[in-house]
C-alpha cells in the first residue's frame, strides 16, 4: 500500500486557536450532549407510552400503538428534515425558534428528533417487559390495597426494567450512532467533524480511524456502565439472558 500515514495531521493548526484535533474533540463533546440529552427523553417518554400500551384503558393502548408505529415506521432521515425544516413553519412559536443561533436550532431539533424516534423503541421494550410479568403480580399489589398507579410504580415497572435492561442498553448504544444522521441538518457532530477534517487534509484513513475510535469509546462506556448496573439490579431468575 502507497499511502502515507501522517497521524500528526490532528495537531496541525486548522485555525488560529484550533488543530484538527480540537475539531474532533468538539465533534465528540456534541455526540455525547445530543445523545445523553435525546436518551433521558426517550427513556422518560418511552415508559410513559410502554405504560399506557398495557394500561386497561382501550384509548391509552390505542395512542401508545399509533405513537410506535408512526414513529418506528418512518425514516429517521425524514424525522430529522421534518423537525429541522417543517415543524419551525407551522408550530407556534416557530418564529422564536428561528430566532435562535443555528447551532442551537440544530441541536435542539436533533434532540427532539432523536428523543421522539428513539421513545418509540424504548416504548415496546417497557411493554415487552411489562407483558412477560406473571399476572399475578398485578393481581397481587391490587389486592394489598395498591392503586393501579402504584401496582406500576412499585410492582411491575421495577421487575420490568430488570428484564429489559439489555435490550435497553442495545437502544442507549443505538442512539449515539444514530446521531450521525443529525449531520443531514447541518449539526457539526463527531461524524461531520471527521468529514470536514478529510475535507481540509485529504487524510481520509486517519480521520475515519480516529471517529471510529471515538465511536468505539463511547459505546465500551455504555456497556460498561450498564453492565453494572444490570449486574446491581439483577433479580435471580428474572432475566432474559440464559
Amino acid at each position: 500500500m502507497s499511502y502515507r500515514w501522517d497521524w500528526g495531521v490532528f495537531l496541525e493548526h486548522a485555525s488560529r486557536n484550533q488543530s484538527y484535533l480540537d475539531w474532533l474533540i468538539s465533534g465528540l463533546e456534541v455526540t455525547l450532549a445530543l445523545g445523553l440529552s435525546a436518551w433521558a427523553m426517550a427513556l422518560v417518554l418511552g415508559t410513559t407510552l410502554g405504560v399506557a400500551r398495557t394500561l386497561p384503558s382501550r384509548l391509552c393502548r390505542f395512542v401508545g400503538a399509533a405513537y410506535v408505529e408512526l414513529f418506528r415506521n418512518v425514516p429517521l432521515l425524514v424525522q430529522f428534515f421534518i423537525w429541522y425544516f417543517a415543524v419551525p413553519e407551522i408550530a407556534p412559536g416557530g418564529d422564536q425558534f428561528k430566532q435562535l443561533p443555528p447551532f442551537t436550532q440544530q441541536l435542539l431539533a436533533a434532540i427532539v428528533c432523536l428523543g421522539f424516534f428513539t421513545a418509540a423503541r424504548v416504548c415496546e421494550q417497557v411493554r415487552s417487559g411489562i407483558q412477560s410479568l406473571p399476572k399475578g403480580q398485578k393481581g397481587a399489589g391490587l389486592a394489598l390495597g395498591l392503586t393501579l398507579g402504584q401496582t406500576y410504580r412499585h410492582v411491575l415497572l421495577p421487575m420490568s426494567f430488570r428484564i429489559v435492561l439489555p435490550p435497553i442498553t442495545s437502544e442507549f448504544l443505538n442512539i449515539f450512532k444514530n446521531s450521525a444522521v443529525a449531520s443531514t441538518i447541518g449539526l457539526m457532530e463527531l461524524a461531520a467533524q471527521g468529514r470536514q477534517l478529510v475535507d481540509y487534509t485529504a487524510h481520509s484513513y486517519e480521520s475515519f480511524i480516529a471517529v471510529t475510535a471515538l465511536y468505539a469509546v463511547i459505546s465500551l462506556g455504555v456497556i460498561a456502565v450498564m453492565r453494572v448496573v444490570e449486574n446491581l439490579c439483577r433479580v435471580p431468575g428474572m432475566s432474559l439472558e440464559k
